[in-house]
This record gives C-alpha cells, structure tokens and sequence, in this order.
C-alpha cells in the first residue's frame, strides 16, 4: 500500500512545522496501522535551513519525550505538492507563501491546509510563532490536540478511499 505524506510547514521550519513532525511521528509509531504514514516538515523561508529545531522547539519536545533526532530545516519546494497527501501550513501567511510556491491546482483537491483548520473548536486561526512569543508549551498543546485530530482524518480519508 502506497504510504499516506504528511507535510508541515511554517516559516522558518525551526519551531512549528518541526514540533509537528515530531509529534506526528511519535503518535503515528504509537498506533498499529494498515499502512504507513511518512512526515516531513518544511519552511517558506531560508534564514535556518540546515539547523536542528530551535531550542524552545527541543526542550518542549524533550519534556514529553517526543524524539526531533536527524531533523534539519528545509525549504517547501514545488515538487512537494504532488510528493504529499496533506501539506499542512501552521498560519494562514504561510499558506499564501505555500499557494505562491506551488502556484496552480492547490485549492481543487483539499490537501493543502492551515492546521487550525483541524482544531476549529480551538476559535484560533494560526498555531502561534513561538519564536517571537516563547509559548513554546501552549503551542505544543496545539499541535499534539492538531495532529491526534490528523490522524483521526487520515484514517476517516483512508476509510473513504
């Protein structure tokens, strides 16, 4: 069976998409599943490519056991579109930057989406930056709520076929 892709991204790719990754990947190895899921995360921008997540990111992560190894920052690249089955975009700017990247077909197949899109009782649109606010544990509060709520699509999708 063909692997369902799972794509984060956020801007820097060193806070957000990265604590989503892990997250999902922790989650996803936790389950017995009929087939697999790979995760990746990316960034819009270039300032961090090559470095590991940011401090904050690996301490969040540490606190819950959650395993960051191997992970570096790396740009979203158009061949991402058709490489995966949900590109998941942390705010509403980085979904701009991501339809800017791919620039046609995006909004026909409903693959690509904010995060929050997964969490709407949650009343809040972004996952916000922690690189600027520091709340590093309330957005991994977010994002472990988001990503169990992932999977819960992926297997409903998997169900439909």
């Amino acid at each position: 069976m063909e692997a369902v892709r799972v794509l984060f991204v956020c801007l820097g790719n060193i806070c957000r998409s990265p604590m989503a990754e892990a997250v999902m990947r922790h989650i996803v190895r936790q389950e017995s599943l009929p087939y697999p899921i790979e995760v990746d995360s990316a960034g819009t921008g270039d300032w961090h490519l090559g470095h590991q997540p940011h401090e904050g990111t690996r301490k969040v992560l540490d606190e819950h056991g959650v395993s960051y190894e191997g992970m570096r920052a790396r740009l979203v690249k158009p061949e991402d579109y058709g490489s995966f089955t949900y590109i998941i975009c942390m705010d509403r700017k980085n979904l701009k930057d991501v339809r800017d990247v791919f620039r046609n077909g995006i909004d026909r197949d409903g693959k690509v989406f904010t995060f929050m899109e997964l969490l709407p009782h949650r009343g809040v649109q972004d996952v916000p930056d922690p690189y600027y606010e520091g709340n590093f544990p309330y957005v991994y509060e977010l994002v472990e709520e988001g990503c169990r709520a992932l999977l819960a699509k992926i297997k409903a999708d998997m169900v439909r076929g």
